[in-house]
């Protein structure tokens, strides 16, 4: 049976699927409708998408998609190993600006369920990692948005690998959260 554990912002969840292991490896059902049923969560996945990142100190996001676009995500690590990172940005939200994060590894098979209404990224913690994410909206490029990764305003404790974080141009150059306006409120669907 799949485990649920709320983090301290509770729409963003920990997810872990049952391994069955024996001499070969092991057997997991790694996304189950049921199991998210069971939890109130019911999401429509409409794609799955895979990225790899060479090196370790490689940073994604954070990024987020506007309404009617907006996107949830359910994440996991195929190979190697993230700090994964969701911040609130529902306005109005008791938690606004605030973050959580989670490691997630491929020896240990966590997941990270993020709603629509929260800015997404990661950091990999080592070379060749590999990240798999399930979405319910498809990619919009007129709906993409983004902030920047180490905004001090967020204060988000990113973890210290060693080398210069690598980043795409656009992360480079993603606007401050003092400068983000919110499509999201409180009341917004997650």
């Amino acid at each position: 049976m799949t485990s649920f554990r709320r983090l301290a912002i509770p729409d963003v969840i920990e997810v872990t699927p049952a391994r069955f292991g024996d001499h070969r490896g092991f057997f997991s059902e790694t996304w189950k409708r049921s199991d998210f049923a069971a939890e109130g969560l019911d999401f429509d996945w409409i794609q799955d998408n895979h990225s790899r990142s060479a090196e370790a100190g490689t940073v994604r996001g954070l990024h987020l998609q506007a309404p009617p676009m907006a996107q949830a995500k359910l994440v996991r690590v195929l190979q190697g190993a993230i700090h994964d990172v969701a911040v609130d940005v529902r306005a109005g939200s008791p938690t606004y600006g605030r973050w959580v994060s989670l490691v997630l590894t491929a020896e240990a098979g966590n997941q990270i369920l993020v709603p629509a209404g929260f800015a997404h990224g990661f950091m990999t913690l080592r070379p060749d990692t590999e990240v798999i994410y399930k979405v319910n909206a498809p990619y919009s490029p007129a709906h993409e948005l983004a902030i920047r990764w180490d905004d001090s305003d967020l204060g988000i404790d990113w973890p210290d690998t060693g080398v210069t974080p690598v980043l795409s141009g656009k992360d480079a150059v993603a606007p401050a959260f003092a400068d983000f306006i919110s499509p999201f409120s409180d009341a917004s669907e997650s």
